[in-house]
């Protein structure tokens, strides 16, 4: 049973507290928050599987620390949209600012639009997919997970970099330190195309990515290596 929520004459507080108190005795399953005007922090450390579409713009932190939930922003978002997410679902239908997914462990976080600096900053295990373009300094010290960028990438890409995949279609401005381009074998083809299906773009072959990732020459401090760090 769907319920709906307009910001326009409620608060973020109220709609935050509703959304951790709704569950299964309540019947309901999703929720519309519509007027969010920019709003910052909506539907933030959700541990319940809800599905809430947000109808407009928010502001910084929309889903953050997300478990479970399936949040929907139908418009753009603010700094670190699902930051330190867990688990679940998050879409953006519009483009995101700085710090998108940064931190995440788990779960999926899909960008329709552009993204824009760090994007994915220490990124520990979740999919980030991105159908246009990413910023500088995207997949700064990101650590394990994928990213998957349709358009171009940024100066400084994958920076300090661990073991995340970097997938990009379009060019990429520059890499960072200890990133490097590695080979596209058919393991990662297939890996790459689960993902783009998975996030429902069929416009993108994945023969079309490039990938990259660590040199993996930063791991332990040498002092060879010290004008790198």
């Amino acid at each position: 049973m769907p319920l709906e929520y307009d910001l326009a004459s409620g608060s973020t507080r109220e709609l935050n507290k509703k959304l951790h108190a709704l569950g299964i005795a309540n019947k309901i399953d999703s929720i519309c928050v519509t007027n969010p005007n920019g709003a910052h922090a909506l539907a933030v450390g959700l541990t319940r599987p809800l599905k809430v579409n947000i109808k407009g713009h928010v502001g910084y932190y929309c889903a953050g620390m997300n478990q479970i939930a399936e949040v929907n922003i139908d418009g753009n978002a603010g700094p670190a949209v699902a930051e330190n997410m867990m688990s679940g679902h998050v879409t953006v239908t519009g483009n995101v600012s700085h710090y998108a997914g940064a931190t995440s462990h788990g779960g999926t976080l899909l960008v329709c639009g552009d993204a824009s600096s760090r994007c994915g900053i220490s990124l520990k295990g979740a999919d980030i997919i991105v159908k246009g373009s990413v910023g500088h300094m995207s997949a700064f010290m990101a650590q394990t997970g994928r990213m998957v960028v349709c358009g171009d990438a940024g100066e400084t890409l994958g920076d300090s970099i661990y073991e995340t995949k970097l997938y990009v279609r379009g060019t990429v401005a520059s890499l960072g330190t200890d990133c490097v381009q590695k080979s596209m074998t058919e393991k990662h083809k297939n890996e790459l195309e689960m993902l783009l299906v998975s996030a429902g773009i069929t416009g993108a072959d994945a023969a079309e990515f490039n990938r990259f990732g660590s040199a993996r020459k930063l791991y332990n401090f040498k002092v060879d290596n010290a004008d790198a760090y």
